[in-house]
């Protein structure tokens, strides 16, 4: 088997560059990081390093280790975690993930909740723009953009949130302004504003329900998010499509306009792994975020900038 420490130190000396250079960050003598990565060379079988001037340069095998020893090593690292949370009798870890527009909308709730009523729980928030298709790879709960009929798999359960339309952002004095809806294909003609950069699902659900509507959107100008686009939108470089929850608080001078026939709408999930599922901090997560989803405010707007029913 092959010994973490070693694996430390090689990974130091990949990261530094030199024998010397890691020993001094490691505090260890350059004969005693020699000393391992000759017995991980042994243990392994492989060259792991060749000579580069007066460093040294990992080997293709030496650089497929150290990928593996990354992975190895954080999980060993959540584990020296979990260890000293139980030693120190805290209340464990939660890991919570999140996307980007619902993070300012909802997460500030659901972290002040659980910071202060588990003082002594360690909270760890991750901006995850997506759900991990591996399911080694997820959270333990992640507030999530899916299909309507996702089905999250074996040891987690998805929590229905909201179901979030889109709706057209627009400066108060355009056409579509003062409508109380719009239908996709009266927007064909507009100049778009492109407001995912990743191409993420959002998006994909856009550009499907304009297939459906018979046009491909006309994006003319490209941002990399909502806060982005919405400048791009005032500064009078076109409109922007977008769900309901990134248009809550919209830049004075612009309103959003319901999107109809068709519709697009996205789902918000919250998914929970089963084995923390009922814990109380879980459960408190979850009381929140149901109680935000509900109480978020409409974003439409009047044209002259003030809210409306819808």
């Amino acid at each position: 088997m092959l010994d973490t420490h070693r694996l430390r130190v090689f990974r130091s000396v990949v990261a530094s560059g030199s024998v010397a250079a890691a020993a001094v960050n490691l505090g260890f003598t350059p004969s005693a990081v020699s000393q391992h990565l000759t017995a991980l060379a042994r243990e392994t079988g492989l060259t792991l390093f060749e000579r580069a001037g007066r460093g040294l340069r990992p080997t293709a095998a030496g650089l497929a280790l150290a990928e593996q020893a990354d992975a190895i090593l954080l999980r060993l690292t959540e584990a020296e975690t979990v260890v000293a949370d139980l030693r120190a009798g805290r209340a464990g870890s939660l890991t919570v993930g999140y996307f980007a527009s619902v993070g300012a909308a909802w997460l500030p709730a659901v972290v002040a909740r659980l910071t202060g009523e588990f003082p002594g729980l360690r909270l760890r928030m991750s901006l995850l723009e997506w759900l991990p298709d591996d399911p080694a790879e997820r959270v333990d709960l992640q507030v999530a953009v899916e299909r309507p009929d996702y089905v999250p798999g074996a040891g987690f359960t998805a929590h229905h949130l909201r179901d979030d339309p889109y709706v057209a952002v627009l400066p108060a004095g355009h056409r579509f302004a003062g409508r109380e809806e719009v239908e996709l294909a009266e927007l064909a003609g507009e100049l778009w504003v492109d407001n995912d950069f990743a191409r993420g699902w959002c998006r994909r659900n856009l550009v499907e329900a304009c297939t459906a509507a018979g046009f491909s959107p006309p994006f003319g100008v490209e941002a990399h998010d909502y806060p982005t686009a919405l400048a791009f939108v005032a500064a009078g470089l076109g409109l922007t499509v977008l769900p309901e929850l990134g248009a809550v608080s919209l830049p004075t001078g612009l309103c959003a306009v319901p999107i109809v026939r068709p519709t697009p709408v996205r789902t918000i999930l919250a998914v929970v792994r089963d084995a923390v599922a009922g814990t109380p901090p879980v459960r408190a997560a979850l009381e929140v975020l149901r109680s935000e989803a509900v109480a978020t405010p409409d974003p439409v707007l009047s044209p002259a900038g003030g809210p409306r029913s819808r």
